[in-house]
């Protein structure tokens, strides 16, 4: 379901799997990190959806899991990695979801020391509960954490996300990607630079670049439109974001944005040049079920598969 590794452990990952156990790769030596399944309600968009490991793991041992509860709420909730098992220190987000689709889910600690959360509409089809431009509420909307505050805060960043299943920070630059999933015909892929808050991406008055639905963009927000679309058909149906390569295996692909589809299993990449995605270059291979993206301590490249498989870019 996902990949990732804190960067204090380089040549190790973790592997996420949907129905709520997280394996340590090592090499060679695979071992359970953390094994919730007894909490998790997996199947179709519900599970263990991804993990993040505090930037000071290395001290505090603390990491971050969004998940569906057996009474089908997310939750967000933070742990401590101690032997023999981790444990699960507070819940930072336990709320109620009108639908079992659309749960976002991705967490993951900003350039500015926040942990950020993405979520869903709410789920159904043509944003059914009204949430797209809805600046309340804990739905359609990106937010960030303060999680060395006593209290658990969440910010509200941006709105008007139909379903970020996967967005991430280029570890060199800082600038956020973002792949919202489409509702009948567009995927896109957003781009924000680092210091703007306070966004609107659009859902529903837009699906990618075209008008879609009749509500009106919230007034206060600034609209930010996507800087790449493609259609449904034989590209596929539904975005999986993913990284800006940083890592030092494949020169050539030092600097690119790599995303792909879940559906066709197609994968892509782009260069982003003066706020524009350039040098769009479909890449020679597919992985089906493209679950995620992940990186590692060094930055380089994975591809996860719904079906089982992770795999590296090495070339």
């Amino acid at each position: 379901m996902y990949v990732t590794a804190p960067s204090s452990e380089p040549g190790v990952v973790y592997v996420v799997e949907q129905a709520g156990r997280i394996q340590r790769v090592a090499g060679k030596r695979v071992s359970t990190f953390l094994d919730i399944r007894g909490r998790v309600l997996s199947g179709g968009e519900r599970g263990l959806l991804s993990l993040a490991f505090h930037p000071r793991y290395a001290k505090n041992r603390l990491f971050y899991v969004d998940y569906t509860a057996r009474n089908g709420n997310t939750v967000i909730a933070e742990y401590r990695a101690r032997s023999p098992r981790p444990t699960q220190v507070r819940v930072l987000a336990d709320f109620g979801d009108p639908a079992p689709n659309h749960n976002g889910g991705q967490l993951a600690f900003g350039p500015d020391g926040r942990l950020w959360w993405g979520n869903g509409d709410g789920g159904g089809s043509d944003d059914q509960y009204g949430n797209g431009q809805r600046v309340t509420g804990n739905f359609a909307k990106i937010k960030r954490l303060d999680v060395d505050a006593p209290t658990a805060r969440w910010a509200t960043w941006a709105i008007g996300l139909r379903n970020p299943w996967r967005f991430s920070f280029d570890r060199k630059t800082g600038d956020l990607y973002i792949g919202d999933v489409g509702q009948n015909a567009w995927e896109e892929i957003d781009f924000v630079p680092p210091g703007r808050s306070h966004l609107d991406f659009g859902w529903n008055r837009y699906e990618g670049l075209r008008p879609y639905g009749h509500e009106s963009l919230a007034p206060g927000w600034t609209y930010v439109p996507p800087v790449h679309v493609y259609a449904h058909g034989d590209d596929g149906c539904s975005v999986t974001g993913g990284y800006v390569y940083r890592g030092a295996t494949v020169a050539s692909a030092v600097g690119r944005y790599f995303f792909g589809d879940y559906c066709s299993g197609r994968v892509w990449s782009v260069r982003m040049a003066g706020g524009r995605a350039t040098s769009l270059r479909r890449e020679p291979f597919d992985v089906a079920s493209l679950a995620s993206f992940g990186e590692d301590a060094r930055g380089e490249l994975y591809l996860a598969s719904l079906e089982g498989p992770v795999y590296r870019l090495v070339g």
